[in-house]
């Protein structure tokens, strides 16, 4: 029987020890928020923090994580998405589709606990998760937000929200 803290309780489950963290996760222990995207930890859609460190599952055997680790999930990042990354993104409407957004939350998390005040070239540097949406400009917005206390004047964004019209000329 293995065993792993995730989100702060002990869980224990019947693995092959080569399967990766991310299906431990999704199938053993019912955490879907972190997802599969490509599996040759590219995409960065798997991302989770083990002992702080974002970690790319899909490619982290299960045997390897030691059992006094702490994983951590986006599940376990907060229970009600009110850590400041998780309404940053809501604030600002990062996500599109969405698919990835749970493991670039959980890679922005990391950067912003290291560096509380990032620059451009470490929000290069940390954010390497592929969005096919696109969204990297509205992440880079969010990170900035964080790191301003969660004032988007402070952070030096100039962003509009501009209402959609209905069919009849009215805001939607």
């Amino acid at each position: 029987m293995a065993r792993l803290n995730v989100n702060g309780a002990v869980r224990e489950f019947e693995i092959e020890p080569d399967t990766p963290l991310l299906w431990v996760l999704r199938e053993q222990l019912g955490l879907t928020g972190t997802k599969y995207g490509c599996g040759i930890a590219q995409c960065g859609a798997c991302t989770v923090h083990i002992d702080g460190v974002p970690t790319r599952s899909c490619v982290r055997p299960v045997s390897t994580v030691d059992a006094s680790a702490k994983v951590v999930t986006i599940e376990g990042l907060s229970r009600d998405g009110s850590h400041p990354v998780q309404k940053a993104w809501a604030a600002l409407d990062v996500p599109q589709c969405g698919y990835c957004q749970s493991g670039m939350i959980m890679a922005a998390t990391a950067l912003l606990k290291d560096k509380p005040n990032p620059t451009d070239a470490d929000i290069d540097a940390a954010m390497t998760n592929i969005c096919r949406c696109g969204t990297y400009n509205r992440v880079r917005a969010a990170i900035k937000v964080v790191a301003a206390g969660g004032d988007v004047k402070r952070a030096g964004l100039d962003i509009v929200h501009i209402a959609r019209a209905d069919a009849n000329g009215g805001a939607a």
